[in-house]
């Protein structure tokens, strides 16, 4: 019989040979057959005794390392966009960090996805590994926001999510110490069985109905970044004033920032003057200067990683999620009045009727002349200056206003679309609680910086397309047809036409528009021509740019807040040679799947902004319950009709339950729901008298009692003792189970 190995030898051989572990390998290793498996089988029961090797699965390991095979879940990307993933194999521990390795043709992995991956170790004395993927076992857990509610047997979780009643089950060791009323956010744990849904508190996020937590849920919800990485900050603290090596001094220009009064950053300065060259006889030379964030952010660096993840900034009534550290975005980058700043600017010059001849771009320096704001700007012009910008109108503002009426000639002949929809501003008071909701005022100053904006944007794609550069362009596709036949059965609705049988143009839909202006179907047909648009995105390629009516066009005014305009810039850069940090190989050849994640990012940061404000105007509603307002129907689906508050511009919902005891059948090419019994037909774009039935701040939510349509009054719904109560759709549900029960 072959003599046993030592226990070191055995040890030896499982540390070098991982992936042939079992007895019978260890057995074939060492020649050991017959009966002396048995004492192999001694050996190795001693050694799993001692703690020197591990039995997992039928097979030996050193305590702590891993298998070659193993089952992994994915982490969240890194600040770098590096995949970790967490090993999920006992007695290791649980704060190992695995780097994943994908391949071509592996599916995109996400965070909470389990995975049987093979594993390398690729640092012997860290005990670090990196993983390969064999195959994805599970998908994402489902991730959830809601209020805890204790119970005997841990607690349930109440989401937030409009119209999601479902509430899911947390055992007693999965609360992480919750109370009462407390806003978790939560994920799905466990195979679906009957009953309620099982989920584990994973963050606790304090009162829900707490000042300024609207926006903390959205920040959540949406998996929005708000920390910065400790590596991006400290590089941000390192960063330093700009100094004049290889820039032009536009330091005499009297460039001025004008921005809203509460503007958090300021990144375009603009100036124009007459054009004094007699070949083109009333026309101007228009300045337009970008902070130059390229020179502070550089390719591949923690700050550059950092704004590629965020995609942009993130704008909340009560604070701003910024895609650069307040270092940069509100001191170093921003255009500060009477500081030297570091900025890309293009001298344009166009004709007497706003046509661009020409431009020039370089890298230089500033100083701005003055920060102002456009109702500042507008009182000026319109003969009411303030102290600012008294010595200013003459010099610097009206020749703005006049470069501006020639653009508007230009904007009159292109024809871009032009969409009627008021926003609303949401101001809070010092306590961060809704003090007032309005519509914004749309001035001639915010017209003036729109128009001198995308000419430099289109000068920047221009200037691109001419040296061929690579860029992301801004991406705006013409409506599909499906949606244009949906367009068109509401304009024949209303008693207007949009021609069929041409290609379409801007010009078209203006026409539409026009038709509508001042008669009652104005905002239906602005609010179906909107619903009718694709979303633009980011793309290497150019597809040119649908409702500005442009065939090239780039973002390239506001790097501080959006990374396209950032890789326009190193574009620029690289293109005159004008630095070391422009764009990289790296750059160029990722700029597909960047375009990709900056326009879902863009996604996100709208639909997070838009829950922020449904929330604020629950919250600022919610003691008006029984209220009256007069809205306009925006949307309708099956389940019930979406109203437009004219007072707030919040958005209610009428359940079809709440609409008459009737049968409601809904026409989705028209959009519309008509009563079976009494033929009412509600569509969008009527005026209505509503009444507030219910108002949850947590959720956003707003449902509404339809009074009357078009001045016509609808009956009244039954109410105890003849006074208005408001429903509770929880305490209805559970009687209508109770009284099926009792049959």
């Amino acid at each position: 019989m072959k003599a046993l190995p030592s226990k070191e030898e055995i040890r030896r051989w499982i540390s070098q040979n991982p992936g042939l572990s079992a007895k019978r390998d260890i057995a074939k290793a060492f020649g050991i057959k017959g009966d002396a498996r048995i004492e192999l089988k001694r050996l190795l029961r001693e050694l799993e005794g001692e703690g020197v090797v591990e039995k997992s699965a039928r097979r030996f390991r050193e305590p702590g390392v891993l298998p070659p095979v193993a089952v992994l879940q994915v982490l969240a990307p890194d600040a770098a966009g590096d995949l970790f993933a967490r090993p999920l194999e006992e007695g290791v521990d649980e704060g190992l960090r695995i780097l994943v390795i994908p391949k071509k043709g592996d599916p995109a992995l996400g965070a909470g996805d389990r995975i049987l991956a093979r594993l390398a170790k690729v640092d012997l004395d860290g005990g670090t590994y990196e993983a390969r993927l064999i195959r994805r076992l599970g998908s994402n857990p489902r991730k959830l926001l809601g209020v805890f509610r204790p119970g005997r047997e841990g607690g349930r979780i109440q989401p937030i999510e409009k119209g999601d009643d479902k509430e899911w089950r947390v055992s007693p060791d999965m609360t992480m110490g919750a109370t009462d009323g407390e806003l978790v956010e939560a994920e799905a744990v466990g195979a679906r069985r009957l009953g309620l849904p099982a989920a584990r508190v994973v963050a606790r996020l304090g009162d829900p109905a707490g000042p300024r937590a609207a926006s903390l849920i959205a920040i959540h919800q949406h998996g929005i970044p708000d920390v910065f990485p400790d590596a991006v900050i400290a590089e941000a603290d390192r960063a330093k004033p700009v100094g004049m090596q290889g820039r032009e001094d536009l330091r005499d220009l009297p460039l001025v920032t004008i921005d809203p009064v509460d503007a958090r950053d300021r990144d375009d300065a603009v100036l124009a003057e007459a054009d004094t060259d007699p070949g083109n006889p009333g026309g101007f030379v228009i300045w337009v200067a970008i902070a130059d964030v390229a020179h502070f952010v550089t390719p591949g660096s923690a700050l550059d990683r950092e704004a590629r993840r965020r995609g942009n900034s993130t704008y909340f009534p009560d604070r701003v999620v910024p895609m650069l550290p307040d270092i940069l975005s509100g001191d170093l980058c921003s255009l500060h009045e009477g500081v030297d700043r570091a900025v890309l600017a293009v001298r344009m010059v166009v004709d007497a009727q706003g046509a661009k001849r020409s431009h020039r771009f370089l890298r230089g320096m500033m100083r701005s002349a003055a920060s102002l704001h456009y109702a500042q700007v507008q009182a000026a012009v319109d003969g009411m200056p303030d102290e600012r910008t008294a010595p200013l109108v003459e010099p610097v503002l009206k020749p703005l206003y006049a470069a501006h009426a020639a653009l508007k000639q230009a904007r009159e002949v292109r024809q871009p679309l032009d969409l009627e929809l008021p926003e609303r501003r949401i101001e809070l008071d010092d306590a961060g609680r809704v003090a007032s909701v309005a519509f914004k005022e749309r001035l001639e100053a915010h017209k003036l910086i729109e128009e001198m904006m995308i000419l430099a944007n289109v000068a920047a794609a221009e200037e691109l397309i001419r040296l061929k550069r690579p860029l992301l362009f801004r991406v705006h596709e013409e409506p599909s047809p499906l949606k244009l036949d949906g367009l068109r059965e509401v304009a024949e609705g209303a008693g207007l036409t949009l021609a069929k049988g041409q290609v379409l143009q801007t010009r078209h839909l203006n026409r539409l528009l026009s038709q509508a202006q001042g008669t009652e179907f104005d905002e239906l047909i602005n609010i179906s021509t909107l619903r009718s648009m694709t979303q633009a995105y980011y793309h290497p390629e150019n597809f040119g740019h649908f409702g500005l009516a442009l065939r090239n066009y780039a973002h390239f005014t506001s790097p501080i807040r959006r990374y396209s305009d950032l890789i326009v810039h190193r574009a620029l850069i690289s293109a005159h040679s004008w630095g070391k940090d422009g764009l990289s190989p790296w750059d160029e050849e990722n700029l597909e799947e960047t375009g990709k994640l900056i326009s879902e990012a863009e996604r996100r940061s709208m639909a997070a902004e838009r829950d922020t404000n449904d929330r604020y105007l629950a919250a600022y509603l919610a003691d008006r319950i029984g209220a009256e307002f007069a809205g306009r129907i925006s949307g309708v689906q099956r389940f019930g009709v979406f109203v437009r508050l004219d007072e707030t511009g919040a958005d209610g919902l009428i359940p079809v339950r709440a609409l008459g005891r009737e049968y409601f059948n809904y026409d989705e090419a028209s959009q519309t729901l008509m009563g079976s019994e009494t033929g009412l037909v509600l569509g969008i774009g009527q005026k209505v008298m509503v009444r507030l039935a219910e108002a949850v701040p947590v959720t956003g939510g707003l449902i509404l009692d339809l009074l009357s349509v078009e001045g016509a009054a609808m009956r009244p719904p039954r109410r105890a003792g003849g006074k208005y109560q408001p429903r509770k759709p929880a305490q209805a549900a559970a009687k209508r189970r109770l009284v099926r029960k009792r049959r």
